[in-house]
């Protein structure tokens, strides 16, 4: 065996001089490395990260958080230093938080200065309830890539003040000639862990289309459990069910909604030959990845079987549903996984097919030091393609750390790289041949002790409650040198917090690791949190099972540009136009901005084509913005168009596998100390009863033509929901419930999915209208909106051969007398103006940390706090230090403080200090 090294080239310096190729269609390695680095520096990914003060919350809680915005660049051609470095592409980022269902609740935009944002979020019980949410962060630019490199986390959000009714569910399934049989025992008690036995119970399951899948009524057994079984045949109607079951306490009904979106999943087993294919005659690792139906990984063993029925091996998991072990196919035969599951379940799984012609790529990455790469081509291809070059190239990131090439002159061919050339995190190797086609990739994990020192100290380890505690910090490079930080601490009370630490989403794992990667990723800190060989072992598994495919290696070299839809913003901007009143462009134009009760205006000129963009604005939200046309000829007498930004449009929550099927029982210890805190913070007045007047709420029953659909609608939707976006139109096109959207028109989901496509009518403030008419309306003028199966007694449906109805009222103005005032308003001259509520930025608060006095002690219980202290801007000095300091809560136990943050440099870091409160 003839084993040959690559020449290696670094891929900005290119110091060895490569010979030319007598093929006029060949591709140099430096021609492949050009391209990748000149669309890297015209497409740069940016990252976003946020570093949260707890893993979960309560409604009524506030989550407090700091977003880090990242990309890739190369520092003095250093190319292990090329990642993290606060972005200056973009300065402004969105976070959204949506619920379980994807639709969004709340939609922050933030200014970014240095790379950095600050935000916080009330969890209003007006806008939460118990249940699981989820928080995408982005930029404007991010969003003409993948969705699914967005910062994405599941945020659990429990409840149990003003609730006397708990519950717990457990849920199996059997699925047989296409029909699912489901079984599930709710479990019924009261705060203090007493049954509810003997209690009536009614339930009915029911997808989103509004179609009952099963129903029933039952009585609470003397253990407070209800079992409920139910059979269907719509088994892809089960993925959007959800079961409904009202409890009867002292003739008061207690409703719960609990997903069945896992309910009849089947386990899911893949496999990943590395470097992609399997070649019949070379000996290949083969990875398996099996996860159960709720997507966390299902730890199996069995064996692998050819056709012939001969065992060639017995494999097992090794970390949370994945393992690996090796094959040599031969030609001819073919082979399948005999698989046995936890619940002793058994299923037999095909294995890819090998093929005849072919390159692996095989990485050993157990070396400290270096990284071993070898690659094997088949009889066919190696006599196809020998003496012709093979290039591979190294990146990580979005920097090529490493490129070579060689003749292919013998099938076999390895290269050893020292892992100083790479930072930490995930690179990528790809092979490709004379032409420039990629043949084979693998990816690794880099582990190096390059990340930033991050040190907590206080002067001793354990307090008393309300001490003061005072913090040093100091922050150094990898090489000991005083480092400028920018960082995040949060101190919680680990007693009333408890969390997996394996599980945790931190700097390190999001920077590293998740935001390099698609799909979800199971207890990603695991990998981080105490490394040794065995999860080094286990998170090249991962590095084999999981898919990596941002860049698309035959679109860079062929020079096809992505398309960009979306700007990179440097602020706030507004954009529209300026036309006559017979609409003819108005160029050179003078388009005038400014927002009402505040010093925020600015005036621009219309370009040739009329078009006008007024940039780098800074405003709160909730303003009411005006952009007129004073100071042109005739300016009274114009039409001016604002343009509408379009938002971030909803996407399915990669991480719902951590989503918490029963959130009263796993977040009981934080969520009973939060019933302490209410219960402390409820003051008993005198009450004065009074009439209630009540506020009449817009409907259809202001309109005589639509009574006739009936006083009940299928469903309402409050105007105070439809918030972040910039129309009525946005608000609502995909989230209106039992409504489909498809090309500017709404249908019933239920009718929509089943093949019948009639639209439904659409009637705003009693007029009929087309979806499109609601661009221009702005959602914080909407009192309500109702949705109708049926048109009743009406007959619009009948009429404009329309099915079902949606009903959107206006809030009433309030009409006012014609006084003096507004008298000279209307007397004076109006220009061209539009007036509109463009989005601003969300005005971060402050934390409060209180102050005590030494011995005094509290009122109504104590402090309760669970996130003792929170502070985004921890900034070291030149020496690489910092200081902080606040009181302990009335909590006993262990406080975690967790700091975190970059360096001027790009280092990331990341320290966990505990100390002791008695």
């Amino acid at each position: 065996m003839n084993l040959r090294k690559f020449t290696s080239i670094l891929s900005l310096l290119f110091l060895v001089c490569l010979s030319a190729f007598a093929q006029t269609d060949t591709v140099s390695v430096k021609t492949i490395v050009n391209k990748i680095i000149k669309y890297n520096s015209e497409y740069p990914f940016e990252k976003v990260y946020l570093h949260f003060d707890k893993p979960y919350y309560a409604v009524g809680d506030t989550i407090w958080f700091k977003a880090y915005l990242t990309t890739d660049v190369t520092i003095n051609d250093d190319m292990t230093k090329n990642k993290h470095l606060p972005s200056t592409v973009s300065k402004v980022v969105y976070v959204d938080v949506l619920t379980s269902k994807d639709s969004t609740v709340q939609r922050l935009k933030l200014p970014v200065t240095d790379g950095m944002a600050y935000g916080d979020i009330k969890l209003l019980k007006e806008n939460y309830a118990e249940g699981n949410y989820h928080i995408k962060a982005y930029t404007n630019w991010m969003r003409n890539f993948d969705a699914a490199y967005y910062f994405n986390k599941t945020i659990p959000i429990g409840t149990i003040v003003d609730k006397n009714v708990f519950n717990s569910i457990t849920i199996s399934s059997q699925l047989k000639n296409n029909t699912a049989k489901v079984d599930a025992i709710i479990h019924y008690y009261t705060a203090d862990n007493r049954d509810y036995a003997g209690r009536k119970v009614s339930w009915r399951v029911q997808n989103t289309d509004d179609e009952t899948l099963g129903k029933g009524k039952g009585v609470t057994d003397a253990k407070g459990n209800i079992n409920i079984s139910f059979a269907t045949n719509k088994t892809a109607a089960l993925t959007t069910a959800t079961l409904v079951a009202g409890i009867d306490i002292n003739n008061n009904t207690i409703t719960n909604s609990f997903t069945l979106k896992n309910a009849v999943a089947p386990p899911d087993v893949q496999f990943f030959p590395e470097g992609g294919e399997l070649l019949n005659g070379i000996k290949s690792k083969v990875a398996f990845k099996a996860i159960k139906p709720d997507g966390l990984g299902a730890d199996v063993k069995g064996t692998i079987v050819d056709n012939t029925g001969t065992v060639v091996a017995t494999i097992t998991a090794q970390h949370l549903g994945m393992g690996v072990f090796e094959l040599t196919p031969v030609a001819g035969k073919t082979y399948k996984a005999s698989l046995t599951f936890p619940d002793g379940s058994q299923n037999s799984y095909d294995l890819p097919g090998a093929k005849d012609n072919g390159i692996t790529l095989a990485v050993n990455n157990t070396d400290a030091e270096k990284i071993a790469i070898t690659f094997s081509a088949s009889d066919a291809f190696f006599a196809t393609n020998r003496n012709k070059m093979i290039a591979i190239v190294g990146q990580s990131g979005q920097v090529v750390c490493y490129a070579g090439q060689t003749q292919l002159t013998t099938p076999i061919y390895t290269a050893t790289l020292l892992k100083s050339k790479f930072p930490s995190g995930i690179v990528q190797f790809t092979i490709f041949t004379s032409t420039g086609d990629a043949l084979a990739q693998r990816i690794c994990f880099v582990q190096r002790n390059d990340q930033l020192k991050i040190g907590l100290s206080t002067p001793k380890t354990t307090y008393t409650a309300r001490d003061q505690v005072a913090f040093n910090v100091t922050a150094k490079t990898a090489d000991n040198k005083p480092a400028l930080a920018n960082l995040s601490v949060t101190v919680i009370d680990g007693t009333k917090v408890p969390f997996n630490e394996n599980a945790e989403t931190t700097i390190l794992t999001n920077l590293l690791l998740t935001s390099e990667l698609k799909g979800y990723i199971e207890k990603p800190n695991y990998y981080f949190n105490n490394i040794n060989d065995k999860t080094a072992a286990d998170l090249d598994i991962l590095m084999l099972t999981q898919g990596y495919r941002r860049i698309i290696y035959k679109d860079v070299l062929a020079d096809k540009q992505p398309q960009l839809k979306f700007d990179a913003e440097d602020g706030i901007s507004v954009s529209g136009s300026l036309r006559t009143a017979t609409g003819m462009p108005v160029p050179n134009g003078i388009v005038n901005f400014y927002i009402k009760n505040m010093r925020v205006s600015a005036t621009v000129n219309t370009n040739r084509d009329g078009e006008f963009k007024i940039s780098k604005l800074f405003f709160p939200d909730s303003v009411k913005g005006v952009v007129n046309a004073k100071g042109n000829y005739n300016g009274n007498n114009m039409m001016i168009m604002v343009n509408n930004s379009t938002p971030q449009q909803p996407t399915p929550n990669i991480n719902a596998p951590d989503e918490l099927l029963n959130i009263d029982t796993t977040l009981n210890a934080y969520l009973q100390n939060d019933k302490k805190q209410s219960l402390n913070s409820h003051v008993i007045k005198e009450v004065v009863i009074k009439e209630r007047v009540a506020v009449k709420v817009a409907s259809h029953k202001d309109y005589p033509f639509l009574v006739g659909l009936g006083n009940i609608p299928d469903h309402v939707i409050d105007g105070s929901r439809l918030t972040g976006c910039a129309s009525l139109y946005e608000c609502i096109k995909n989230t209106l419930p039992g409504i489909t959207y498809y090309e500017d028109k709404l249908y019933l989901s239920r009718d929509y999915n089943a093949g019948k496509r009639i639209e439904a009518a659409i009637y705003y403030d009693g007029a009929v209208v087309d979806f499109s008419r609601l661009t221009s309306v702005d959602p914080a003028t909407i009192d309500q909106i109702e949705v109708f199966a049926s048109d009743g007694l009406s007959g619009l449906n009948r009429m404009d051969n329309t099915n079902g109805v949606v009903v959107i009222s206006s809030k009433k103005v309030e009409r006012k007398p014609l006084d003096k005032e507004l008298l000279k308003q209307l007397l004076t001259p109006q220009f061209s103006a539009v007036n509109f509520n463009p989005k601003g930025y969300y005005m971060v608060r402050a934390f409060y940390s209180p102050k005590y006095e030494a011995n005094k002690t509290g009122a109504f219980g104590g402090d309760l706090r669970t996130t003792i202290y929170w502070n985004p801007k921890v900034v070291t000095d030149k020496n690489g230090t910092a200081a902080f300091d606040f009181f302990n809560a009335d909590g006993t136990g262990t406080y975690r403080a967790i700091i975190e943050g970059i360096d001027s440099e790009g280092n990331i870091g990341r320290t966990v200090y505990k100390y002791t409160v008695r």
